[in-house]
Protein backbone atom coordinates (compact mmCIF):
# COMPACT_ATOMS: atom_id res chain seq x y z
CA UNK A 1 0.00 0.00 0.00
CA UNK A 2 1.29 3.50 -0.84
CA UNK A 3 1.99 5.89 2.00
CA UNK A 4 -0.54 8.69 2.24
CA UNK A 5 2.08 11.40 1.68
CA UNK A 6 3.43 9.90 -1.54
CA UNK A 7 2.31 11.68 -4.70
CA UNK A 8 1.64 9.37 -7.62
CA UNK A 9 3.48 10.39 -10.76
CA UNK A 10 1.34 11.27 -13.74
CA UNK A 11 2.09 10.04 -17.26
CA UNK A 12 0.52 11.00 -20.58
CA UNK A 13 0.49 8.09 -23.02
CA UNK A 14 0.02 9.29 -26.62
CA UNK A 15 -0.67 6.19 -28.73
CA UNK A 16 -3.29 5.59 -31.43
CA UNK A 17 -2.89 1.81 -31.68
CA UNK A 18 -5.64 0.49 -29.38
CA UNK A 19 -4.00 -2.81 -28.43
CA UNK A 20 -0.63 -1.24 -27.64
CA UNK A 21 -2.27 1.60 -25.70
CA UNK A 22 -4.32 -0.86 -23.64
CA UNK A 23 -1.29 -3.02 -22.89
CA UNK A 24 0.95 -0.13 -21.85
CA UNK A 25 -1.75 1.68 -19.90
CA UNK A 26 -2.64 -1.48 -17.98
CA UNK A 27 1.00 -2.01 -16.95
CA UNK A 28 1.73 1.62 -16.08
CA UNK A 29 -1.46 1.97 -14.05
CA UNK A 30 -0.03 -0.37 -11.44
CA UNK A 31 2.40 2.40 -10.41
CA UNK A 32 1.30 5.66 -12.00
CA UNK A 33 -1.69 7.79 -12.85
CA UNK A 34 -2.04 7.43 -16.64
CA UNK A 35 -3.91 9.64 -19.09
CA UNK A 36 -4.29 8.49 -22.69
CA UNK A 37 -4.54 10.40 -25.95
CA UNK A 38 -5.20 8.66 -29.26
CA UNK A 39 -4.34 11.62 -31.51
CA UNK A 40 -2.02 14.61 -31.59
CA UNK A 41 -4.66 17.29 -31.11
CA UNK A 42 -6.00 15.68 -27.94
CA UNK A 43 -2.44 15.24 -26.65
CA UNK A 44 -1.74 18.96 -27.13
CA UNK A 45 -4.92 19.90 -25.27
CA UNK A 46 -4.04 17.63 -22.35
CA UNK A 47 -0.48 19.00 -22.22
CA UNK A 48 -1.82 22.56 -22.12
CA UNK A 49 -4.29 21.86 -19.31
CA UNK A 50 -2.46 19.31 -17.11
CA UNK A 51 0.96 18.86 -15.54
CA UNK A 52 2.73 15.58 -16.32
CA UNK A 53 5.85 13.92 -14.98
CA UNK A 54 6.46 12.04 -18.24
CA UNK A 55 5.10 11.87 -21.80
CA UNK A 56 5.28 8.63 -23.80
CA UNK A 57 4.82 9.73 -27.39
CA UNK A 58 4.16 7.85 -30.62
CA UNK A 59 5.29 9.64 -33.79
CA UNK A 60 2.63 8.37 -36.23
CA UNK A 61 -0.58 9.93 -34.95
CA UNK A 62 -3.89 11.10 -36.47
CA UNK A 63 -4.60 14.85 -36.78
CA UNK A 64 -1.15 16.00 -35.61
CA UNK A 65 2.12 14.07 -35.76
CA UNK A 66 4.16 13.22 -32.70
CA UNK A 67 6.94 15.51 -33.90
CA UNK A 68 4.47 18.41 -34.09
CA UNK A 69 3.27 17.63 -30.56
CA UNK A 70 6.88 17.63 -29.42
CA UNK A 71 7.58 20.98 -31.11
CA UNK A 72 4.60 22.57 -29.35
CA UNK A 73 5.58 21.05 -26.02
CA UNK A 74 9.13 22.41 -26.20
CA UNK A 75 7.81 25.98 -26.53
CA UNK A 76 6.74 25.81 -22.89
CA UNK A 77 9.10 27.20 -20.24
CA UNK A 78 8.85 23.98 -18.23
CA UNK A 79 8.20 20.59 -19.75
CA UNK A 80 8.29 16.93 -18.71
CA UNK A 81 10.74 14.36 -20.06
CA UNK A 82 9.58 12.70 -23.29
CA UNK A 83 10.05 9.06 -24.26
CA UNK A 84 9.31 8.39 -27.91
CA UNK A 85 7.73 5.00 -28.46
CA UNK A 86 7.41 4.48 -32.19
CA UNK A 87 7.41 2.05 -35.07
CA UNK A 88 9.32 4.64 -37.09
CA UNK A 89 12.70 3.28 -36.11
CA UNK A 90 14.75 4.66 -38.98
CA UNK A 91 17.81 6.60 -37.87
CA UNK A 92 16.47 9.86 -39.35
CA UNK A 93 13.24 9.62 -37.34
CA UNK A 94 15.17 8.91 -34.16
CA UNK A 95 17.54 11.83 -34.75
CA UNK A 96 14.64 14.21 -35.49
CA UNK A 97 12.92 13.27 -32.24
CA UNK A 98 16.05 13.64 -30.14
CA UNK A 99 16.96 16.96 -31.76
CA UNK A 100 13.50 18.29 -30.98
CA UNK A 101 14.11 17.52 -27.33
CA UNK A 102 12.97 13.96 -26.70
CA UNK A 103 14.90 12.39 -23.83
CA UNK A 104 14.83 8.80 -25.06
CA UNK A 105 13.59 6.66 -27.96
CA UNK A 106 12.29 3.09 -27.89
CA UNK A 107 11.34 1.38 -31.14
CA UNK A 108 8.38 -0.95 -31.59
CA UNK A 109 8.10 -3.83 -31.07
CA UNK A 110 9.42 -3.43 -27.55
CA UNK A 111 9.76 -5.43 -24.38
CA UNK A 112 7.66 -4.17 -21.48
CA UNK A 113 10.54 -4.69 -19.05
CA UNK A 114 12.76 -2.43 -21.15
CA UNK A 115 10.04 0.22 -21.31
CA UNK A 116 9.73 0.21 -17.51
CA UNK A 117 13.53 0.38 -17.16
CA UNK A 118 13.65 3.41 -19.48
CA UNK A 119 10.88 5.11 -17.48
CA UNK A 120 12.69 4.47 -14.20
CA UNK A 121 15.91 5.90 -15.67
CA UNK A 122 14.13 9.06 -16.80
CA UNK A 123 12.53 9.59 -13.40
CA UNK A 124 15.91 9.18 -11.70
CA UNK A 125 17.24 12.06 -13.79
CA UNK A 126 14.41 14.46 -12.90
CA UNK A 127 14.86 16.41 -9.65
CA UNK A 128 12.10 16.26 -7.07
CA UNK A 129 11.11 18.91 -4.59
CA UNK A 130 13.65 17.73 -2.01
CA UNK A 131 16.60 17.88 -4.39
CA UNK A 132 18.91 20.77 -5.17
CA UNK A 133 17.43 22.79 -8.02
CA UNK A 134 20.48 24.95 -8.78
CA UNK A 135 23.92 23.70 -9.78
CA UNK A 136 27.08 25.68 -10.42
CA UNK A 137 30.79 25.63 -11.09
CA UNK A 138 33.09 28.64 -11.45
CA UNK A 139 31.05 31.36 -13.22
CA UNK A 140 28.49 28.93 -14.67
CA UNK A 141 25.07 28.43 -13.07
CA UNK A 142 22.22 26.07 -13.97
CA UNK A 143 18.64 26.45 -12.73
CA UNK A 144 16.83 23.12 -13.00
CA UNK A 145 13.39 24.66 -12.49
CA UNK A 146 13.53 27.43 -15.10
CA UNK A 147 15.96 25.32 -17.16
CA UNK A 148 18.28 28.27 -17.67
CA UNK A 149 22.05 28.24 -17.91
CA UNK A 150 24.09 31.38 -17.31
CA UNK A 151 27.84 31.88 -17.55
CA UNK A 152 29.50 35.11 -16.42
CA UNK A 153 26.09 36.79 -16.57
CA UNK A 154 25.41 35.65 -20.14
CA UNK A 155 22.48 33.38 -21.00
CA UNK A 156 23.58 30.14 -22.66
CA UNK A 157 21.18 28.45 -25.09
CA UNK A 158 21.36 24.65 -24.90
CA UNK A 159 19.45 21.89 -26.64
CA UNK A 160 17.53 19.60 -24.27
CA UNK A 161 20.17 16.89 -24.60
CA UNK A 162 23.03 19.34 -24.02
CA UNK A 163 21.16 20.52 -20.92
CA UNK A 164 20.82 16.94 -19.64
CA UNK A 165 24.51 16.26 -20.30
CA UNK A 166 25.62 19.43 -18.51
CA UNK A 167 23.34 18.63 -15.58
CA UNK A 168 24.94 15.19 -15.31
CA UNK A 169 28.46 16.64 -15.41
CA UNK A 170 27.54 19.26 -12.80
CA UNK A 171 26.11 16.63 -10.48
CA UNK A 172 29.41 14.78 -10.88
CA UNK A 173 31.74 17.77 -10.97
CA UNK A 174 35.38 17.09 -10.05
CA UNK A 175 34.72 13.41 -10.74
CA UNK A 176 35.90 11.58 -13.85
CA UNK A 177 32.99 9.92 -15.67
CA UNK A 178 33.49 7.42 -18.47
CA UNK A 179 31.79 7.43 -21.85
CA UNK A 180 29.91 4.29 -20.77
CA UNK A 181 28.58 6.02 -17.64
CA UNK A 182 27.47 9.05 -19.63
CA UNK A 183 25.74 6.96 -22.31
CA UNK A 184 23.86 4.86 -19.78
CA UNK A 185 22.96 7.63 -17.31
CA UNK A 186 22.14 10.45 -19.73
CA UNK A 187 20.79 8.53 -22.72
CA UNK A 188 19.70 5.32 -21.00
CA UNK A 189 21.51 3.34 -23.71
CA UNK A 190 24.02 0.54 -23.56
CA UNK A 191 27.32 2.00 -24.72
CA UNK A 192 28.83 0.69 -27.93
CA UNK A 193 32.58 1.40 -27.98
CA UNK A 194 32.37 1.66 -31.76
CA UNK A 195 30.17 4.78 -31.63
CA UNK A 196 31.20 8.35 -30.85
CA UNK A 197 27.89 10.05 -29.98
CA UNK A 198 29.10 10.88 -26.46
CA UNK A 199 32.15 12.70 -27.87
CA UNK A 200 29.94 14.48 -30.39
CA UNK A 201 27.67 15.86 -27.66
CA UNK A 202 30.63 16.73 -25.43
CA UNK A 203 31.93 18.84 -28.33
CA UNK A 204 28.49 20.44 -28.79
CA UNK A 205 28.44 21.32 -25.10
CA UNK A 206 32.00 22.66 -25.13
CA UNK A 207 31.09 24.90 -28.03
CA UNK A 208 28.07 26.21 -26.13
CA UNK A 209 29.62 26.88 -22.71
CA UNK A 210 33.30 27.48 -23.51
CA UNK A 211 33.68 29.03 -26.97
CA UNK A 212 33.38 32.67 -25.86
CA UNK A 213 34.98 32.27 -22.45
CA UNK A 214 38.67 32.12 -21.49
CA UNK A 215 38.39 29.34 -18.90
CA UNK A 216 37.70 25.77 -19.97
CA UNK A 217 35.54 23.61 -17.72
CA UNK A 218 35.20 20.25 -19.52
CA UNK A 219 38.45 18.31 -19.57
CA UNK A 220 39.27 15.07 -21.36
CA UNK A 221 41.01 12.49 -19.19
CA UNK A 222 42.61 10.24 -21.78
CA UNK A 223 41.79 6.58 -21.37
CA UNK A 224 39.15 7.34 -18.73
CA UNK A 225 36.55 9.85 -19.89
CA UNK A 226 35.71 13.45 -18.97
CA UNK A 227 35.64 15.66 -15.90
CA UNK A 228 33.95 19.00 -15.23
CA UNK A 229 36.18 21.08 -12.97
CA UNK A 230 37.99 24.37 -12.57
CA UNK A 231 41.65 24.32 -13.53
CA UNK A 232 43.48 21.50 -15.22
CA UNK A 233 42.22 17.90 -15.15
Amino acid sequence: MKKAEEVQKRILLVEDHKDIALLVEKRLSRQFHVDHSADGDDATVKLETNEYDLVILDLSLPKKSGLEVLKDLRKKSAFPPVLILSGLNAVDDKVKGLRLGADDYLAKPFDMKELMARIDALFRRVPNAQEIVKLDIADLEMDLVSRKVVRAGQDIELSPKEFALLEYLLRNKNKVVSRKQIAEDVWGHNFDAGTNFVDVYINYLRNSIEKNFPTKLIHTVYGQGFVLKEGEA
